[in-house]
């Protein structure tokens, strides 16, 4: 049978055995009428007053949104709070825009008006958080996990500051939004690199829906409630890119009554593991690299056999990306086991080594096939993956190394649906 799955700018379509399950996500419809749904949001939140009454003309805002690697609707989501905060008389010239990056790298200029909108871009101040410039990154001593905190500068500078964002299932945070929208986006790369450490990488409460007891979630809103925070704007989407809820006002509230949204839209129970799972990274902009695309990785390997094969389908048209610390550190690499044994090495500590370490345990299991048009054979195997170029030639080298017809699932959507065996 053929099946549309999300991959790169375009959905791509993929020949599959007719015995094949597709699991998918319920299919919430968008809004009717986002625009009315965000004001109504922002006009009566969750536990706080409306976000008109917390500012005055003359106070300094700071909108913080996410970067280009994730699916917000930016374009969409700003204009809106940006209208409601000039129709209390605030001046274009006292909101600025700060793109939390974490540790990724900064867009173009183009990459910011195709997020933003043009009109954004050209008149309001938009800068661009740097996890390590140190003059603009202010030193909050020491958490109560014991890690270091910078945050920045600018950010804490303002008088009111409001978090966006879009919750998704996240698979070693828990969920997206929320307290994510400070760590890891505006911190410094030290408390990314502490956050994200082997021993909460290895926590078995760190994956996917897991916020309490969580310890990597658990840091994030100790960090993000310590900078005070004013006001969160979070939303939730379909497939389509369609808005189908939003959740605003008070962080903490606002971000659980948004993740319980999710969890019951997104969490689909499977009566038991199979020995090929078909994944993507949900299209662009989730796809754009190989980097991003662990988190689609890692939603299949929930319900694939010891022994099985993970066959995920990423355009990467950003490439790995290329001389990022992620390629570093995997074309340094003989295996997955030789990787894992560099980053449990006591007192190592290397950017995106979170992402690979994640990457080396599903390749401990099983075997992961990468498809993508971004990507050379070369680039694929040095980066320990095994190329494809043909998925139903793949499908029949497969069913003769396992001497049977295998069991196949697909997740079409990537790690938008998140699939879970069911006790």
């Amino acid at each position: 049978m053929q099946i549309e799955i999300k991959y790169g700018r375009d959905d791509i379509s993929i020949n599959i055995p007719d015995r094949s399950i597709i699991i998918r996500s319920n299919d919430v419809p968008g809004l009717p009428n986002e625009e009315a749904a965000m004001l109504d949001a922002l006009r009566n939140p969750i536990s706080s007053r409306p976000l008109a009454e917390l500012v005055d003309p003359g106070k300094k805002v700071c909108i913080v949104h996410t970067d280009i690697t994730r699916a917000t609707p930016n374009d969409r989501l700003l204009p809106v709070i940006i209208r409601e905060l000039e129709e209390k008389g605030v001046s274009s010239k006292d909101v600025f825009l700060l793109n939390g990056l974490g540790t990724h790298r900064p867009q173009t200029q183009e990459e910011l008006e195709s997020m933003l909108g043009i009109d954004l871009v050209k008149r309001y101040r938009c800068l661009q958080h740097n996890a390590w410039d140190e003059k603009n990154l202010v030193d909050l001593g020491v958490n109560s996990f014991g890690n270091p905190v910078r945050l920045n500068r600018s950010f804490l500078g303002a008088d009111i500051k409001i978090l966006t964002g879009f919750i998704e299932p996240h698979f070693f945070a828990g969920f997206s939004g929320g307290p994510k929208a400070v760590l890891p986006a505006i911190a410094g790369y030290e408390s990314v690199w502490t956050n994200h450490s082997s021993e909460n990488i290895n926590h078995p409460a760190s994956t996917w829906a897991m916020t309490n007891g969580n310890p990597i979630w658990e840091e994030m809103l100790d960090v993000a409630l310590n900078s005070q925070p004013d006001f969160l704007v979070n939303v939730t989407m379909n497939a389509e890119g369609n808005i189908t809820a939003v959740f605003a006002g008070n962080m903490i509230e606002a971000h659980a009554m948004g993740c319980q949204f999710v969890k019951r839209n997104s969490m689909v129970p499977v009566q038991g593991l199979f020995d090929i799972v078909i994944t993507t990274n949900g299209g662009y902009p989730l796809d754009q690299n190989l980097y991003q695309s662990i988190k689609g990785m890692s939603a299949a390997s929930r319900i694939v056999k010891p022994g099985g094969s993970i066959i995920s389908l990423v355009a990467c048209e950003d490439g790995i990306p290329n001389h990022s610390s992620y390629q570093r550190l995997l074309y340094g690499a003989r295996s997955p086991q030789d990787l894992l044994r560099q980053i449990q090495t006591p007192g190592f500590k290397e950017p995106d080594q979170w992402q690979v370490q994640i990457q080396a345990i599903i390749q401990q299991e099983v075997d992961v096939y990468v498809y993508s048009d971004g990507l050379s054979d070369e680039d694929i195997q040095c980066s320990l993956f095994i190329p494809c170029r043909d998925i139903g030639a793949l499908i029949d080298r497969l069913t003769i190394r396992f001497g049977r017809e295998p069991s196949i699932a697909v997740l079409p959507e990537g790690p938008q649906t998140i699939p879970f065996l069911q006790a």
